[in-house]
């Protein structure tokens, strides 16, 4: 006779596709810089935000029982955390390599505003995550009254 148990039999995962949120409640930290090149306000001046981001996966649970490992997004937003961000063609890329401070600069194809930062973010998890997922979105929190991205 065997025990019962709270675990479902295997076959019992395949329930289609599963929402994993990373950082709905306690959205994920990081501190960045950026300027917003040819923005006529101030946002055209070096300056940082402490951004918080939050992920919205969906996807296949994996024999794991995970749709995926927290720690593979973490690693791909972590990868900007005390970086600073620039669009292509910023002169701070050179004053950036010239000081020996190359790899704390980011550089965007676009502005990098929390629209930009939202998609690239997803561009970079979606190339990064296994084939199980099928949706990824991205929210980029740069201040308590501005927020870009999805869902």
């Amino acid at each position: 006779m065997t025990q019962p148990t709270d675990e479902p039999p295997a076959r019992d995962l395949d329930a289609g596709e599963r929402v994993l949120y990373v950082g709905r409640d306690r959205p994920i930290r990081i501190s960045t810089g950026h300027r917003i090149l040819h923005h006529d306000g101030k946002c055209s001046r070096p300056h940082g935000h402490n951004y918080e981001v939050t992920v919205r996966v969906v996807g296949e649970v994996t024999a794991e029982g995970w749709v995926v490992d927290k720690g593979d997004i973490t690693e791909v937003i972590s990868e900007w955390d005390h970086r600073f961000l620039v669009e292509e063609g910023d002169p701070l890329v050179e004053a950036f390599a010239s000081s020996g401070d190359d790899d704390g600069v980011v550089v965007l194809d676009h502005p990098p505003t929390a629209e930009v930062m939202s998609l690239v973010l997803e561009r970079r998890l979606v190339d990064r995550l296994p084939d199980n997922v099928n949706e990824v979105s991205v929210r980029v929190r740069e201040t308590a009254e501005l927020c870009g991205g999805g869902f």
